[in-house]
């Protein structure tokens, strides 16, 4: 049989056509790639540890809590005893009866100058007569409650029960007036006496009491160096505690320095006491306050009708 190339080429097409129509087994997929692990990325070393105002060694603060006020709690054992919660070495800083001029902004240098912080229990009149000074405590940092209207002594039998709550409640509207906000519900009897039934209202009005656990006793001197050694006598014997000082007085504010470097070298560490909410003012107070205490206003006047020139 004689084949020619035109046979041989219909069979080719014949063929791929047959093959063509085949059903065809699809290619297998490729196994799904796992994702790429992700590259560890290494740990910075730690940076050089940040000085305050240029002193690495400032005493700064170690802790900082929160307080929960319901019911009035009470802090410093020269009274309270049921909340240690102060470790060993550990203290908290409380200035009473300002603002005064000179003597709280030396004190706020202080503390500025070591990175730590206290506690203001300011006089209510103090706080309207220096609104300014106050502010200046608060833009540090620096928790504020209050301390009377007075610095009433509210043990006194001469005072009824109702002057007793408004030298309390005044004393809080006072703060809050000078601050244009509401201060901590932080309170400290003058002189450290704490009538019963005024220890009871506050706990009525969610009003932590404060106490103290050493005492500077610096109303009573008038040397600074008598100061620091009042507190360290004290204070090296418990080995903790609140620190019972007045940013009213001149010499506090001279000890100060010496005070704060002490407590560093003595490995004493600060703790912050800050409110869970501030306090809730009476808004009966808050008015009379609004009433009889006016803030300074600036004139919306134009230049033009304020400064004229009359030579030139």
């Amino acid at each position: 049989m004689r084949i020619t190339a035109g046979l041989i080429f219909a069979g080719i097409v014949s063929l791929y056509a047959t093959t063509a129509a085949w059903p065809q087994t699809p290619a297998p997929k490729a196994p799904p790639q796992a994702a790429p692990a992700p590259v560890a990325k290494p740990t910075p070393p730690p940076g050089p540890k940040v000085a305050c105002n240029g002193n690495p060694d400032a005493l700064g603060v170690s802790r900082v809590v929160q307080i929960d006020t319901t019911g009035g709690p009470g802090f410093g054992f020269e009274h309270f005893k049921q909340l240690d919660f102060l470790r060993d070495k550990e203290v908290v800083l409380t200035f009473d009866d300002g603002p005064w001029p000179g003597n709280t902004p030396a004190v706020l240098k202080a503390l500025a100058d070591q990175c730590t912080t206290g506690i203001f229990f300011p006089i209510g009149k103090h706080a309207t007569y220096h609104p300014e000074i106050l502010r200046q405590v608060a833009a540090a940092g620096h928790t504020i409650g209050a301390h009377t209207w007075s610095h009433a002594n509210l043990n006194n039998k001469k005072l009824s029960e109702a002057q007793r709550k408004d030298e309390i409640e005044k004393g809080f509207s006072a703060v809050k007036w000078a601050l244009e906000a509401s201060p901590s519900p932080f309170f400290r009897f003058p002189a450290l006496q704490h009538p019963p039934e005024m220890v009871t209202y506050l706990g009525e009005r969610n009003i932590a009491i404060f106490s103290c656990d050493v005492d500077s006793f610096d109303f009573k001197t008038h040397k600074a160096q008598q100061v620091v050694d009042n507190i360290f006598k004290k204070l090296d014997k418990l080995g903790k505690g609140i620190i019972l000082m007045h940013d009213f007085q001149k010499h506090t504010a001279e000890a100060l320095p010496e005070v704060l470097r002490r407590l560093k070298a003595g490995g004493y560490k600060v703790v912050q006491m800050k409110a869970k909410a501030p306090v809730q003012t009476l808004a009966q107070y808050d008015e009379e306050l609004k009433k009889d205490t006016k803030l300074p206003t600036v004139s919306t006047r134009p230049v033009s009708s304020v400064v004229q020139t009359i030579s030139e």
